[in-house]
C-alpha cells in the first residue's frame, strides 16, 4: 500500500485512563479494546486514512487531505460514544489533528508534524478533539454539517519551540466543556521557553524518567555541552503531571559562592525568608509536605555544597526528587549518576555510503541540520554535501554544543570547509593537558575552533563580554568592552556579528538582554586571563556597576522607584559580582556599592544576602566613616528579619564610631535607628529617650529637616502611648519646619500621622482631609511607597463608613502598586484588607480565599507580623460563619505569639480583640472554648498557618 507523501494531515488518538480500566477490569477490557480498534479503524478506512503505527490503544494515522481526518476523528467519536462499553463505563478517546511536510521511510513518518501533533495530542481529554492552526484554517471552509472549530487560544505546547494557536471540533453529538488543556500553563514550573527545538534524545529521556521513578537523587553527568541541562530541562516538563507542588530549576552557573546555592534554591522553588529562622530550616519545613522536582543545574563548581543540601533536604522531605546536572557526581548519599552520552552520528563506513536522506536517522545529523537552517535559511543537505556533513559529526563526537557551533558556521562555509578546518584545530590542541578527559579537550577544540574564526576586534568583544554574568545590555557592554581599542559604535556591530555567530545569545523579555553560554563564558575568561585583560575588565566591569547602584539610590524613593528596582533585580547577579570584586580590591567601594543596594535587599527580600555582604565588609579594615554607614545598613537588615539584639548591637556601635569620627549629624541619626527600635519592641521610655537626644543634637546643628525627623518620631511616640494632646504640637513643629525646608515628602508623612490622630480622636471628616491632603502631595511627587500608604488609611475610613466600593478600589490600587514595587510583605498585607471588604459585603467565599492568600504568602516572605494579623482577621471572619472552635484555635494562637514576643497593642485593638472573643466564647460555650483555645495556645505560630490553611481550604 503506497502512503501519501509531501503535505500530510496526522490523526492522533489515545484513550484517556487507560491503565486505571486495565487494573478495574482487566478481563472486559480486553473486548473493549477490541471494539475501540474496530470502530476507529472503521471510521479511518471509510476516509481513506492509514494507520501507520499503534502503540498499545494509541493510533497514529495519516491522511492525504486535512477534511477526511476531522470526518473520521467526528465520526471516530461519535461511534465510541454510542456503544455501550458495559462494566468499562465508557472508552474516552482523545484526538489531535496537525497538517505538515513530513518524511516517509520505510512505512514510518518523520519530521516536527509528527512531534507537533503528538504534544498537542498529550495536551487534551477524553472525548475531545483538537486541531493546530494548520489544520483549522484547511478545514474551516468544508466542514462536516453541524461541526464547527472553537477557538482555545494560543498555548505553548511540551518540547515545542513556538506556541501553538489551538481549536477544538465543536458538534452537537461531541462534549462541548472539558477541564483547561494540559499546556505548559497550566502547571506549576518556572522551566524557560525552548527557544530551539530538542532533537533527538527519546530513549535518553526515558531512561532518565524510568529512574527518576525509583530513586530521589539524579545526577547527569558528562562533558561540558554534551547537553546536561538540555536533557534535565525536558525531562523537567515530561513530568510536569507527576509533581503536583511544581518542577523547579535553580541556576547555578552564575554562582561563585557556596553559600549561595541555599538562597538560589530558595528563590527558585518561591520560599520567602522568614525572621529568626535559618535559611535552611525554612527551605526544609516549605518543601516537606510536597511532591516537587528540584533541578540543580550546573553543579560542578559548587558539588560540596550541592551535596550537602540534598543530603539534609531528601532526609527531611519524602516526596522530593531531585536531579542534578554536573560535570562530576556530587557523591551524595543514595545519589544515582547516569552519564548523558554524545548524540549517535555516522560511523565511517557510513559516511562514505550512505546519502542524505538515510542520515536523518542520526540525531547528530538532524541537529546539524537544524541549526544549520537557521543560520542560514536556504542551507540543505544534499547528496553532494551529506557525507561532508555526516563526517562533521563523527569527529565531533556527537557532542551538542560542538556541533551548534560548526552548524552555525554554514552561513559563511560549506561543509566540506568546515570539516577541512575540523583537522587543524583538533591537531593543535591534542597535545595540551594529558589529565584532561579527551572529551574536555574535544569540546575546548571546538570552543577555540569557532573562537578561531573570529578578526581579532570579534575576539577581544568576546574576551571582554564574559566578565558579565547573568546577561548585559548594549550600553553596560559598550561601558565595559569599549577601550580605546574598541570604540562605542564598533561595540554594536561587533555584537551583532558575535549573535549572528551564535557566541552570543539574544534573551527573551523587556528590553534587548544578551548572555554567553556558561562554557562559552569560561572560555572567554580564560582568554582574558591569557592575554592580560581580566582584571582590568573585572575593574571596568565593577565601576560601571557601581556607578548604576549609586545613581539607583537616589531614585528609590521617588516616581522612578519600580525602574530602578526592577534594573536592580535584572543586574542583581552582575551587581554580586562587583560586591565579589570590591571585597577582593577595594572593601571600601564594596561597602559603599552594598549601601546603595540596601533599598533593593529590603523590598525585594534578599535580608541574608545583604547581611551577608555587610557582614563581609564588617570584618575588612574600612574607612571610620564608611564603617558607620554599613553598620547602619546592616541593622536595618537585622531589624527586618527580626533579629532585634544584633539590630541593637549594631546600631550602637554605630553611634560609637561616629562619636569617635566627631561625625554629629551621624550619631543623630544612629540614636534615632535605635529610638525606632526600641518602638518596635514597646520600651517607649527608651524610644522616647533617644529620640530626645537626637533631637538635642540636630537642634544644636540646626538643620531644620533633621529636627523635623525628630520631632516626628518624638510624636510618634506619644501616638503610639495614646498621649494625642502631647503628639498634636510635635506634629505641628515638624509640619512647620519641613515646610520652611521645603521638604514636601516630610510633610505628606506629617498629614499621613495627624489623619490618624484624627480617626482616633473620632473626627473622620478631618481625618479624610488630611489623608486626601497626604495622598495629593505624594501623588504629585510620585512616590509609590507613600501613594498606597495614604491610599490604604483612606480605604480604611472608606470602609468604616460602610463605603466598601470605595475601598475596594483604594485597596485595589494600593495592592497594584506593591506588586509593582515586588513589596511581597506590603502584597500579603493588601489582601488581608481586600479580605475584610469582601466579608463586610457578604462575600464569604471570596474573603475566605483572600484571607488564606494572604496568610501564605505572609508565611512564603518570612513576615512573621503579617502572618499574625492575617490569623487574628481570619479568626474573626470564622467566628462570625459559625466556625467557631477553629476561630477560638486562632485565637489563642494570636494570644500566645503575641505575649511571646513581646508586641504592643493599643487600646483601640484590645477592645475589638476582647469583643471578639467574647462573641466566640458565647458562640461555643465556655467549656469547648476554653478547650480549643488551649489547643491554640500550645501551637507554633508556624503550626498555626499550616493549620488555618488546611482548614480554611476545606470549608
Amino acid at each position: 500500500m503506497e502512503l501519501p507523501t509531501g503535505t500530510v494531515t496526522f490523526l492522533f488518538t489515545d484513550i484517556e485512563g487507560s491503565t486505571r480500566l486495565w487494573d478495574e477490569h482487566p478481563e472486559e477490557m480486553r473486548a473493549a479494546l477490541a471494539r475501540h480498534e474496530a470502530l476507529l479503524r472503521h471510521a479511518i478506512e471509510a476516509q481513506g486514512g492509514h494507520v501507520f503505527h499503534t502503540s498499545g490503544d494509541a493510533f497514529c494515522v495519516v491522511f492525504s487531505r486535512a477534511t477526511d481526518a476531522l470526518t473520521a476523528a467526528l465520526d471516530a467519536q461519535r461511534a465510541l460514544q454510542a456503544e455501550p462499553w458495559g462494566a468499562v463505563a465508557a472508552l474516552k478517546a482523545r484526538m489531535a489533528l496537525h497538517t505538515g511536510e513530513a518524511e516517509e521511510r520505510e512505512g514510518d513518518y518523520f519530521g516536527p508534524p509528527l512531534n507537533r501533533c503528538s504534544r498537542l495530542l498529550n495536551a487534551g481529554h477524553g472525548g475531545q478533539v483538537l486541531l493546530s492552526r494548520t489544520s483549522a484554517h484547511i478545514v474551516r471552509e468544508a466542514l462536516p454539517e453541524g461541526a464547527g472549530l472553537r477557538p482555545l487560544g494560543e498555548h505553548r505546547l511540551r518540547d515545542l519551540t513556538q506556541p501553538e494557536d489551538i481549536f477544538q471540533l465543536a458538534h452537537p453529538d461531541l462534549p462541548a466543556e472539558f477541564p483547561p488543556l494540559r499546556s505548559l500553563a497550566a502547571f506549576r514550573h518556572n522551566l524557560p521557553v525552548q527557544l530551539t527545538s530538542f532533537i533527538g534524545r527519546e530513549q535518553e529521556l526515558e531512561e532518565v524518567e524510568a529512574l527518576l521513578s525509583t530513586t530521589h537523587l539524579l545526577t547527569l553527568t558528562g562533558t561540558g555541552g554534551a547537553g546536561k541541562t538540555a536533557l534535565a530541562l525536558h525531562v523537567g516538563v515530561d513530568l510536569l503531571d507527576e509533581y503536583p507542588d511544581g518542577v523547579w530549576l535553580v541556576e547555578l552557573a552564575v554562582l561563585s559562592e557556596p553559600s549561595l546555592v541555599l538562597q538560589a534554591v530558595l528563590s527558585a522553588a518561591g520560599v520567602r525568608e522568614e525572621p529568626q529562622r535559618s535559611l535552611l530550616d525554612t527551605l526544609t519545613d516549605a518543601l516537606r509536605p510536597k511532591r516537587l522536582l528540584l533541578i540543580l543545574d550546573n553543579c560542578e563548581h559548587l558539588v560540596d555544597a550541592c551535596a550537602a543540601l540534598a543530603e539534609h533536604l531528601l532526609h527531611a522531605c519524602p516526596d522530593l526528587r531531585i536531579l542534578a546536572s554536573s560535570r562530576e557526581a556530587l557523591r551524595a548519599e543514595g545519589e544515582v549518576v547516569w552519564r548523558v552520552p554524545s548524540l549517535p552520528a555516522p560511523a565511517p563506513a557510513a559516511q562514505r555510503s550512505e546519502l542524505a536522506a538515510t542520515l536523518t536517522q542520526y540525531a547528530a545529523v538532524r541537529l546539524f541540520i537544524d541549526r544549520a537552517a537557521a543560520a542560514s535559511p536556504g542551507f540543505r543537505v544534499t547528496n553532494d554535501n551529506a557525507s561532508a556533513v555526516a563526517r562533521v559529526c563523527w569527529r565531533l563526537d556527537g557532542i551538542p554544543l560542538a556541533i551548534e557551533l560548526a552548524a552555525a558556521r554554514t552561513n559563511v562555509l560549506a561543509p566540506e570547509e568546515i570539516e577541512r578546518r575540523l583537522g587543524d584545530r583538533f591537531r593543535l590542541l591534542t597535545g595540551g593537558r594529558r589529565s584532561a578527559l579527551p572529551r574536555q579537550r574535544t569540546l575546548w577544540a571546538a570552543v577555540d575552533w569557532s573562537y578561531g574564526l573570529l578578526p581579532e576586534a570579534e575576539r577581544r568583544l568576546f574576551g571582554r563580554l564574559s566578565v558579565f554574568a547573568g546577561g548585559f545590555d548594549l550600553p553596560s557592554a559598550q561601558a565595559v568592552a569599549a577601550t580605546p581599542d574598541t570604540a562605542d559604535w564598533q561595540v554594536l556591530d561587533l555584537l551583532g556579528s558575535l549573535v549572528a555567530r551564535s557566541l552570543v545569545v539574544p534573551d527573551e523579555g523587556p528590553g534587548t538582554r544578551y548572555r554567553l553560554l556558561e562554557t562559552l563564558r569560561a572560555y572567554g575568561w580564560e582568554r582574558l586571563r591569557e592575554c592580560g585583560e581580566a582584571e582590568l575588565t573585572a575593574a571596568r566591569h565593577a565601576e560601571f556597576f557601581m556607578a548604576l547602584a549609586e545613581k539607583a539610590k537616589s531614585n528609590l524613593a521617588g516616581p522612578e522607584q519600580v525602574g530602578w528596582l526592577q534594573r536592580l533585580e535584572l543586574e542583581h547577579d552582575n551587581l554580586r559580582g562587583a560586591l565579589a570584586w570590591g571585597s577582593r580590591h577595594d572593601p571600601d567601594a564594596g561597602a559603599r556599592l552594598a549601601g546603595a543596594l540596601l533599598r533593593l535587599w529590603e523590598i525585594r527580600g534578599h535580608w541574608t544576602e545583604g547581611r551577608d555582604w555587610f557582614r563581609q565588609y564588617l570584618a575588612e579594615d574600612l574607612d571610620p566613616a564608611r564603617r558607620a554607614e554599613a553598620l547602619s545598613a546592616a541593622g536595618r537588615l537585622a531589624l527586618r528579619q527580626g533579629d532585634a539584639a544584633q539590630a541593637h548591637a549594631l546600631a550602637v556601635e554605630g553611634v560609637e564610631v561616629y562619636r569617635q569620627l566627631g561625625d554629629r549629624r551621624g550619631e543623630a541619626d544612629c540614636l534615632s535607628n535605635l529610638a525606632a527600635l526600641a518602638g518596635t519592641e514597646g520600651d517607649w521610655p527608651a524610644s522616647r529617650r533617644l529620640h530626645g537626644q537626637a533631637l538635642a543634637i540636630r537642634r544644636q546643628l540646626g538643620l531644620k529637616p533633621d529636627i523635623a525627623r525628630s520631632l516626628h518620631g518624638l510624636a510618634l511616640v506619644a501616638q503610639e502611648q495614646g498621649d494625642l494632646p502631647t503628639a498634636w504640637p510635635l506634629y505641628e513643629e515638624a509640619l512647620a519646619l519641613y515646610g520652611g525646608a521645603g521638604d514636601r515628602s516630610g510633610i505628606a508623612q506629617v498629614l499621613n500621622n495627624l489623619g490618624n490622630i484624627a480617626v482616633a480622636e473620632g473626627d473622620r471628616a478631618a481625618a479624610r482631609a488630611l489623608h486626601e491632603e497626604s495622598l495629593a502631595i505624594r501623588r504629585e511627587l510620585g512616590e509609590p511607597s507613600g501613594i498606597q500608604m495614604s491610599l490604604g488609611n483612606l480605604a480604611s475610613l472608606a470602609q468604616s463608613a460602610g463605603d466598601y466600593a470605595a475601598a475596594r478600589a483604594m485597596f485595589e490600587e494600593t495592592l497594584a502598586i506593591n506588586r509593582e514595587l515586588g513589596d511581597r510583605r506590603s502584597v500579603a498585607d493588601g489582601l488581608r484588607y481586600l479580605a475584610e471588604v469582601a466579608s463586610a459585603e457578604g462575600k464569604h467565599d471570596e474573603a475566605r480565599t483572600l484571607f488564606l492568600e494572604s496568610l501564605a504568602l505572609g508565611e512564603e516572605v518570612g513576615a512573621r507580623a503579617v502572618a499574625l494579623d492575617c490569623l487574628h482577621g481570619l479568626a474573626a471572619f470564622e467566628s462570625k460563619h459559625g466556625r467557631a472552635a477553629l476561630a477560638a484555635r486562632l485565637f489563642g494562637v494570636v494570644d500566645a505569639v503575641t505575649e511571646q514576643l513581646g508586641l504592643p497593642v493599643d487600646s483601640v485593638q484590645a477592645a475589638t480583640y476582647q469583643a471578639q472573643i467574647a462573641a466566640t466564647r458565647a458562640a461555643l460555650g465556655e467549656e469547648a472554648f476554653q478547650a480549643a483555645w488551649a489547643e491554640g495556645r500550645a501551637m507554633t505560630l508556624d503550626e498555626a498557618v499550616a493549620y488555618a490553611l488546611r482548614e480554611g481550604s476545606d470549608a
